[in-house]
């Protein structure tokens, strides 16, 4: 047995005639840089989403710094965010000088706990990034009330900016995330549920002047050719990555549905085994929590491996015996995250140490990703579960 991860390739052949007819339009006009095909993307992506304004980037990192860079972020500011996600979200913090300040998560969710949030507040405090991780998206309307809070009783504008990277066709309350968020971002790096054929990202708003600011940043500033309004960077997506990502936009519904029912047979099978909560070899399996509030884009399947509550050896013992007994049965498996934030050597300076972040480091020992794509077979998936 031998099961594809992401199951790039098989998506490819899946739309091929389609993609290959859409850069080769690319490559007969030769408008490699902002053709009309980003354009396209963008108000497609506009209808998609509902938001006022879509603007391509070079990718997922970058939409991230245009956001943080649109909002004036400056040396020692500070910004609040979650130590459990991938390293982009606060190295750009970091790159434009500005100081991480890590929140730990929720244990069900694995998002940034809202109710630790406003302690870490003080008034150079300039905005907070939530992730919304694994494709789920976060308490919005606990993060709003604290930011409500903030400006009645502190008089201090805190913008919100979300780290969708992994959540782009996600909803909260049946609206897509970037209307709860001054600004969202997200990647079409190309295991992300839309991704394009290298890197790629967007920034999405429904603030005119954030928008017309970003979309100068990404051309190095400029409001007319050659005249620079700001310092800007080189951040824009290429046309032949906006022409694939158009393609994949028009079956992206279909696929997203395709994600959210694989999750389901996959928890459906789990939960035959014994309710998501099963002991087995001394260790439990816990499954993906999904807030009602929330749809997910399950960008990763993710579960726990955890000792029993009798069995007190590491969990990364378990994780790790897991992972190699599936890997030897053909089954991939990754971890997103192995070590939190606050925990990496580049973060040193920020003085953090073990033990400041409890749930995240937990969580980082304990979590591991199943094989996640729109075209999991049923018995690719009975054959995963039956592994564990």
């Amino acid at each position: 047995m031998r099961i594809d991860f992401a199951k790039l390739q098989y998506q490819y052949k899946l739309y091929q005639d389609e993609i290959d007819k859409a850069i080769h339009t690319v490559l007969d006009k030769s408008n490699y840089i902002m053709g009309e095909e980003v354009q396209e993307l963008e108000e497609n992506l506009q209808n998609f989403t509902g938001a006022k304004y879509a603007i391509t980037c070079s990718s997922g990192t970058d939409a991230l710094l245009l956001a943080m860079m649109a909002l004036d972020i400056q040396p020692g500011d500070e910004i609040i965010t979650t130590p459990f996600t991938f390293i982009a979200t606060a190295e750009t913090i970091a790159f434009l000088g500005a100081k991480p300040l890590f929140v730990d998560i929720d244990e069900e969710t694995y998002n940034i706990d809202p109710n630790k949030i406003a302690e870490k507040i003080t008034d150079k405090t300039k905005a907070i990034i939530p992730v919304s991780l694994y494709g789920q998206p976060c308490d919005m309307d606990a993060i709003q009330a604290v930011v409500n809070q903030t400006l009645k009783t502190k008089n201090q504008k805190l913008y919100t900016i979300i780290d969708g990277a992994q959540s782009f066709g996600a909803t909260y309350k049946n609206r897509a995330e970037v209307h709860y968020a001054d600004i969202y971002t997200t990647s079409f790096f190309p295991a992300k549920p839309l991704g394009c054929f290298g890197d790629g990202g967007a920034v999405f708003t429904n603030n005119d002047v954030f928008a017309q600011k970003m979309k100068m940043l990404r051309v190095h500033g400029q409001n007319k050719r050659y005249h620079h309004k700001y310092i800007g960077m080189g951040g824009r997506m290429d046309t032949l990555q906006c022409a694939v990502v158009n393609v994949k936009l028009k079956h992206y519904a279909k696929d997203l549905a395709l994600r959210q029912e694989v999750a389901q047979k996959y928890s459906d099978k789990f939960r035959e085994k014994g309710e998501g909560r099963r002991e087995k070899d001394g260790f439990e399996i816990i499954l993906p929590y999904i807030d009602s509030r929330c749809t997910s884009a399950f960008a990763q399947y993710s579960i726990r491996v955890k000792p029993s509550t009798f069995n007190f050896q590491p969990s990364t013992s378990f994780r790790d015996k897991v992972q190699a007994k599936l890997k030897e049965a053909g089954i991939p498996t990754a971890v997103h995250y192995p070590m939190p934030l606050h925990l990496q050597e580049c973060f040193e300076y920020l003085g953090y140490k073990e033990g400041d972040f409890p749930v995240s480091e937990k969580i980082s020992g304990e979590i591991m990703s199943l094989p996640m794509n729109p075209y999991l077979s049923d018995e690719e998936i009975h054959d995963i579960v039956g592994y564990l």
